[in-house]
Order: C-alpha cells, then structure tokens, then sequence
C-alpha cells in the first residue's frame, strides 16, 4: 500500500481516529496539506455545542430517574423498564461528553486508561441507547398489535423486558471491544488526542469491520425494526375507532422523523468512510477537510438524540406528565397549609397511555 493510500485511509472523526485531530493530510500537490484549522473549527464548535448537550440531557434524564424513584414505587411494565434503562443509558453517555469537550480545545490530558474506558463507556451506551429504543417499539407493537397476547403474557412480559435490558448491556459491551482494544493516545505537534488507531492490514479490513457493525446495529437495525414495527402500528390505528389516533399519529412520525434526522447524517458520512477505507477515492485536500468538517456536524446532531429521548419517550406521555404534575404540586403544597395536593385523577385513558392501543414509548 503507497503513501497515499495509507495516508487517506486512516481517515476518521475526531477522537474516534487517528488522523481527524492531526494538523496535515495528504495532497496530491504537495504530499501534505495544512489541516490545523479543522481542529481550531473543532475547539470552538464542539466544547459549547457538547455542554449543551450534556446539560439540557442530564437535566431531562435524571428527572425521568428521579420520577421512577420518587413516583413509581417498582417497574411494571415493559415500558418502564426500557424507558429507566434508556435514561441511565443516556446518562453514562452523557457523562462522557465533557471528556471530549476538554479533548477538543487542550487535548488528551487524562491518560491511557481513561483514554480507553472513555471511549468504551461512550460506545457501550451509545449502542445500548440505540437497541433500546428498537426494544420500546417492539414493546409497542406488542401491545397494540397482540393485545390480548400482551395482556395474558403480562407478567412473562415483564421479565422478558429485563432480560432484554441484559442482553442490550451485555451486547453492546462486545461491540465496544474494538474501544477498549484500539483506543490510544496519539500526539500530533503539541496536543495529544486520544483516538482508534487500527492496526495495518489489508485493504483496512478491521476498519472496515468495526464501521460496519456501528453502522448496522448502531443504525440501520434499529432503523428497520422501529419502521416495520410503527408501519404496522399505524395500519392498525387508521383502523381503530373512537380513539385520538390524530395525535397518536403525530407522535409516531415525530419519534422516527427525529431518529432518522439525527442518526443519517452520521451514518451516512461513515458509510462514506468505510468505502474510503476499502478503496481510497478520495485525494484532494480541500475534499478531505470538508469531510471532516462534516463528520464533525452530523455527530454532533447524533449526540442530540441522547437529550431528545426525555422529551420523545416521557414527556410526551400523559400518565408520566401527571406523576410530574404530582411531585410539583406535592412540594408547593408542603409550603402551604393545605400539605400535599392529591394528584389529579386522569378522566379517560389516553393514547399516551400503556394499557391502551397506543404508539407512544411513555407510560
């Protein structure tokens, strides 16, 4: 392999390769080519962006946690146990961001070690994230589409939602090996970054691999699986009578609409990658930059669904709003004389519930 296949194929995001941090790139003009101002572009568009993120995320997650605590005295249905999976998913995911927001203006700073268990920690519930949502939207399907199979199995459900959970753990903790195996940290000039630097083989077929499977299980299976379960969802509701199927609709379309808005970019620019890596395309300089620039803003719009999911998944839910409802009302009525306000009685059930034929992913 020449000098600039071997240059262009080490091509990666930021503190998820080796080269995206680096100051030069391959060129065909000069055999290098200055890159530096991608990583000062990244020093001042990821650390603002990412403690956004990371705080409008913990805010929305840690109240579902806290709701769960406060509210629900034990998990009892499928829902609940996916949605509280999923917010401490996001959370741990979360909690990594102010490690590469530090990463993209100082540099790596914290170690090897970290560096790895950084990186892991980050993919693991990356990858948990994603699975559980395609859990909550067979959930879902179960219980609209085999109601009376759902409820003659609901304690069997039940179970099998935490043992889903575990699998979901245990799963994505394999996909994050390539994290814990690959992760070090480089030093280009003056900053250090730490990155995946795979090891050389033919035509990078570790590369390739490892993109493949954040590809398909961190994009295109859940995608599959949320289409076809929510296609027949909808089928269904355009059939149902008496029922808001106006506004179930609405939250079935805002729920995949965000997902594919969030997660395609990032999927397809990787994608992109894994043909760079197979068989080097692209040389030009200005190209490169771009691509990296690029790589940059749709995993940036990926990181948004982890504070998204709160809002998607919960919020959106009567039942879930009322038990905030109740907490509120509870505290501004220890301030009174009257003690804890009696929570409001729900008068008919809601699309947004569990029990009833319902899309939304809250209880």
């Amino acid at each position: 392999m020449d000098k600039s296949t071997t240059m262009m194929s080490t091509l990666e995001y930021a503190f998820e390769s080796e080269t995206t941090s680096g100051d030069y790139e391959f060129s065909d003009d000069t055999g290098m080519c200055q890159k530096s101002w991608v990583r000062e572009f990244r020093g001042h568009y990821e650390p603002p962006l990412f403690w956004i993120i990371f705080i409008l995320g913990a805010v929305g997650n840690m109240m579902v946690v806290w709701i769960y605590k406060t509210v629900r005295n034990r998990l009892k249905t499928m829902t609940d146990v996916y949605l509280l999976n999923l917010a401490v998913a996001d959370l741990l995911f979360l909690c990594m961001l102010p490690f590469w927001a530090v990463d993209a203006t100082k540099g790596w700073h914290f170690g090897l070690p970290l560096c790895k268990i950084v990186s892991a920690v980050y993919k693991i519930n990356f990858f948990s994230s994603m699975l559980l949502l395609t859990c909550i939207s067979v959930d879902r399907y179960i219980a609209i589409v085999q109601v009376t199979k759902a409820q003659n199995l609901k304690k069997k459900r039940l179970f099998y939602s935490k043992l889903a959970c575990l699998g979901v753990w245990l799963f994505s903790t394999l996909l994050a090996l390539p994290e814990f195996i690959f992760a070090q940290v480089k030093t280009d000039g003056k900053l250090s970054n730490c990155a995946l630097v795979y090891r050389d083989d033919d035509f990078n077929r570790t590369k390739i691999l490892v993109l493949s499977l954040q590809i398909c299980m961190g994009f295109l299976f859940p995608l599959l699986i949320m289409i076809s379960c929510y296609s027949v969802i909808i089928r269904n509701l355009l059939q149902a009578k008496n029922f808001e199927k106006h506004k179930a609709l609405r939250v079935i379309f805002a729920v995949v609409f965000v997902f594919i808005l969030s997660q395609l970019p990032h999927n397809a620019l990787l994608i992109m990658e894994a043909v760079q890596a197979a068989n080097t395309t692209i040389t030009d300089c200005d190209t490169v930059t771009r691509f990296d620039i690029a790589g940059q803003v749709a995993r940036s719009l990926a990181f948004t669904h982890a504070c998204l999911n709160p809002f998607l998944y919960v919020f959106i839910g009567v039942r879930f709003r009322q038990d905030l409802f109740k907490i509120i009302k509870g505290c501004a009525g220890s301030l009174g004389k009257s003690g804890i306000s009696k929570p409001a009685v729900q008068s008919r059930p809601s699309a947004m519930s569990d029990t009833d034929t319902t899309p939304a992913l809250s209880i």
